[in-house]
């Protein structure tokens, strides 16, 4: 006990500057045995010190202090330990540590998934990607632990919001393929199909050594959100799609749905199967331009005149179609898209999209002259590069002889 309080000494009198919370620091990997051969000391040792102070010292006893086996009971006292510790940690310290600060997010995950109670994490792992994060352009190994979270708690507008920030750094391949899976799958939550499209996108067409799961699942929900979207073509369920036959869809649907429900893509199959028919009711608007909600029924296979009137409801509110619905004699006027692209709106809109790509531009030029002169590039190319012999060359033109 007296050592961890010699250490606990330590820590409360080398975190004032910069150079003593760097022998600090010294002083704890030296000391990383001895935290986890004590750990009965560790919750004391933790009552000495204030998060927000000592930071560093406290993120290497509370990862220590976590990393053994704890009862069902504890759970719930740990998790909102570290949830404290968190919120008040300061960010100049913990990043001196990056892997005990992300071991110790990955275990109050861990706990507050085992005590079904995943919104407890939301809000603290949100805050330590903040901490953790050079910018807004890095991505952590923390994004994914918390987009999961998001998902079980379904907690989706809260993990849209790290979702629109462009990733120009990674700190492990596997961190970008599981945040665009998550973040497709948080989308799709929210109906943001063309976000999902692009993220799922990215999961599935980011460079890959070889073939991994995660990738191969984010292709399935690709193929269906494509279906539910766009309307493009793929494998059986997408053949059956793009026929707009309702009846030839539902009969592959039935003959699929253990596979699907095994996948657990059945409730994204059903919303494809459910978009056929705003399909159909599209491609009556580049036909017709007037039709009665009975023969809108009729062609798109909807069982009655008034289901047909609120799927058209639906998409003039959702703003797929633009047409207008005479009450009293039930007909359908489909009309030309009214934005004359002019608005302020639009304007900032559009102003604000040219900014962005201003600014991305920009950073990929910066970042394709760094890697230019990288030595690690220089030889990797250098190595590669194809060798000839001067026998390979064309002799020199006769008129350039001396």
């Amino acid at each position: 006990m007296g050592t961890v309080e010699v250490l606990v000494a330590q820590i409360q009198g080398l975190s004032s500057t910069a150079g003593d919370i760097a022998r600090l620091h010294t002083i704890l990997k030296q000391s990383e045995e001895l935290l986890h051969s004590d750990t009965a000391c560790l919750p004391s040792a933790l009552a000495q010190l204030d998060a927000s102070k000592y930071s560093l010292g406290y993120l290497y006893i509370l990862e220590a202090y976590t990393s053994v086996p704890i009862s069902q009971e504890q759970y719930s006292s740990t998790a909102l330990t570290i949830s404290r510790f968190l919120s008040s940690c300061n960010p100049e310290q913990i990043r001196l540590a990056p892997e005990k600060f992300i071991s110790v997010c990955k275990r109050l995950k861990d706990q507050v998934v085992l005590l079904e109670a995943p919104i407890r994490g939301v809000a603290p792992l949100l805050t330590a990607i903040r901490k953790l994060q050079n910018s807004s352009e890095h991505l952590t190994t923390i994004h994914p632990e918390f987009l999961l979270l998001c998902l079980l708690a379904k907690c989706y507008k809260t993990g849209r919001s790290i979702l629109d920030n462009d990733i120009l750094e990674v700190d492990q391949p596997r961190d970008l393929f599981l945040y665009c899976y998550y973040g497709g799958m948080i989308c799709i939550g929210l109906k943001l199909f063309p976000k999902a499209l692009e993220l799922l996108h990215n999961a599935v067409t980011s460079p890959m050594s070889s073939m991994n799961a995660i990738a191969v699942e984010a292709y399935k929900k690709y193929i269906l959100l494509s279906l539910i979207y766009n309307g493009q073509p793929y494998i059986e369920l997408a053949n059956s799609y793009s026929t707009g036959n309702v009846d030839e869809l539902d009969t592959v649907f039935q003959t699929n749905r253990e596979k699907f429900e095994n996948d657990n893509n059945l409730g994204l199959v059903k919303q494809a199967v459910s978009s056929l028919y705003k399909r159909n009711i599209q491609r009556l608007t580049q036909t017709y331009l007037t039709l009665s909600l009975q023969d809108i029924a009729n062609s798109v296979k909807l069982n009655s005149p008034k289901e047909a009137e609120m799927h058209v409801l639906r998409m003039i509110q959702d703003g797929e179609i633009f047409a207008t619905i005479n009450q009293k004699d039930g007909m359908v006027s489909f009309l030309e898209d009214s934005e004359q692209y002019k608005s302020c709106k639009m304007v900032e809109h559009i102003d604000s999209s040219i900014q962005r790509m201003m600014k991305l531009a920009k950073k990929l030029t910066a970042m394709d002259e760094s890697i230019s002169y990288d030595p690690l590039y220089l030889a990797k190319a250098g190595r590669e590069r194809q060798r000839f012999d001067y026998d390979d060359f064309d002799s020199v033109p006769q008129k350039f002889n001396i």
